[in-house]
């Protein structure tokens, strides 16, 4: 049964990568995009970059603004979904990248989220996470809420817990098997080192849901904060980091972080780098700003104009060691910002 589970992801991937790149061939913008055998870009020697779209930039859809990425994923059917930090669920066409459903989230009274993380379940149920609280959520795909995991009290935003307003869960991912779901924090909890952000986790618990499991942290590099984390099928971690300087534009890193050695802290009430707490090791794969251009312009500064503020990342395919990985960046709906998808290509070491 496993290994059919694994087919069918793997097909699914496969009609979505290939869909991004007839769908990101046709729109995306500058001379490089041309063709549907366009080369590959190196941006480092582990990652490259196919091409790029804006095909969605500053667009609606019946109503909708369609922008606001903050999350990606991939359903074992091969449907794209993207999330808006206003709450908006979008499915996406994966050979055009065109909205062709949209559902609306809230919390419980009905007020619109700062939604962060997405997750699609086995069921086809989505996990989102908000940074308001924080929280994850449990939705069912009419956009009703299904259940609410635990949150510990620490990660909770000050003064009901240590975490900084707009810097708790962002990124949240479902880890091979299906049993654990991590969630990572954007920034340190206060009394933490600079820096040094916890990544929580949760067990699946028989048919009752998530329950509290293991914490670990991990060291973002000065001034960068983590907006999204990617499970690989063998239990690694592609961890994006992002920071932002005014006048300059956007720094993006791509890490590969392995936590399986990591120390569980949910019992450390401050990290301060001690020596006996083993943070989650990382190997950085690529600086963003290294990619060719591809003949992308920028509204704002930035040190590369391919550059964004990019938040959301999935795999849309996978074969020994090499990923296919789709990016996107949060334009705040911000007319000094573009909604950019990025299909690019990692490749790890075993």
């Amino acid at each position: 049964m496993r290994l059919r589970s694994v087919r069918t992801v793997r097909t699914a991937l496969a009609t979505v990568t290939a869909g991004l790149a007839a769908a990101t061939c046709l729109t995306a913008a500058g001379p490089a995009q041309a063709g549907t055998n366009a080369p590959s870009h190196a941006c480092s020697p582990s990652v490259s970059i196919d091409r790029f779209s804006d095909a969605l930039d500053k667009t609606t859809y019946e109503g909708t603004y369609v922008g606001n990425f903050s999350a990606l994923a991939v359903d074992r059917k091969g449907t794209l979904a993207a999330l808006s930090d206003r709450s908006s669920l979008l499915t996406l066409n994966p050979w055009t990248l065109q909205p062709e459903h949209v559902v609306q989230l809230a919390d419980e009274n009905g007020t619109a989220l700062d939604s962060e993380g997405l997750v699609v379940d086995r069921d086809g149920t989505y996990l989102v996470s908000s940074e308001t609280e924080p929280s994850i959520r449990r939705y069912g795909r009419d956009g009703k809420i299904l259940d609410r995991l635990p949150v510990p009290d620490a990660l909770r935003v000050a003064p009901a817990g240590r975490a900084v307003g707009n810097g708790t869960f962002e990124g949240l991912t479902l880890l091979p098997g299906g049993r654990t779901l991590l969630a990572s924090m954007e920034y340190a909890l206060s009394g933490d080192s600079a820096g040094i952000v916890r990544f929580q986790t949760w067990q699946r618990h028989g048919k009752g849901g998530f329950r509290l499991g293991a914490q670990y942290a991990y060291r973002a590099d000065t001034g960068l904060g983590v907006p999204e984390v990617t499970a690989l099928p063998d239990g690694r971690l592609l961890v994006l980091e992002r920071g932002f300087t005014a006048g300059v534009g956007n720094t993006v890193r791509l890490y590969l972080a392995d936590p399986r050695r990591a120390t569980n802290t949910a019992d450390i009430e401050a990290l301060t780098g001690q020596d006996d707490v083993r943070l989650i090791k990382k190997t950085l794969l690529a600086d963003l700003v290294n990619c060719p251009s591809l003949g992308a312009t920028a509204k704002q500064p930035q040190p590369n104009p391919l550059l964004d503020n990019i938040e959301a990342m999935t795999i849309t395919g996978w074969t020994k060691g090499r990923f296919r990985v789709l990016l996107a960046s949060d334009d705040n709906q911000n007319p000094a910002q573009t909604t950019r998808f990025y299909s690019m290509q990692v490749r790890t070491t075993p």
